[in-house]
């Protein structure tokens, strides 16, 4: 499913989805889960996970710069402090979208 609507409000970002529900993400959520590989790593063929060390984020690091289309399945999040290596795909959105609605049991 793609978004019909993508916009940043105050420290969200505001989906609007093709079957009419809507998201809000909060931006330093979607940065601390940035899907690039420095960011959360890479897998060899043998299962290690290798990612570059963990960095200090400063408050420009959750400010959205751009929103770049990636296709028909993604959008590339472009954060102030100049990080924009992460395509986050329209699947990954919305499984972010449903993890932060579950209650916890």
């Amino acid at each position: 499913m793609r978004p019909l609507d993508l916009q940043v409000v105050g420290q969200e970002l505001a989906i609007k989805w093709e079957d009419g529900s809507e998201a809000f993400l909060p931006l330093e959520m979607l940065r601390r889960h940035c899907p690039c590989a420095g960011c959360k790593g890479e897998m060899d063929v043998m299962g290690k996970v290798y990612k570059a060390p963990d960095r200090p984020l400063t408050p420009t690091a959750f400010q959205l710069a751009r929103l770049l289309p990636v296709g028909n399945y993604a959008v590339n999040l472009v954060w102030a402090e100049g990080h924009q290596a992460g395509i986050y795909s329209f699947d990954y959105l919305r499984r972010l979208a449903a993890s932060q609605n579950q209650e916890p049991s």
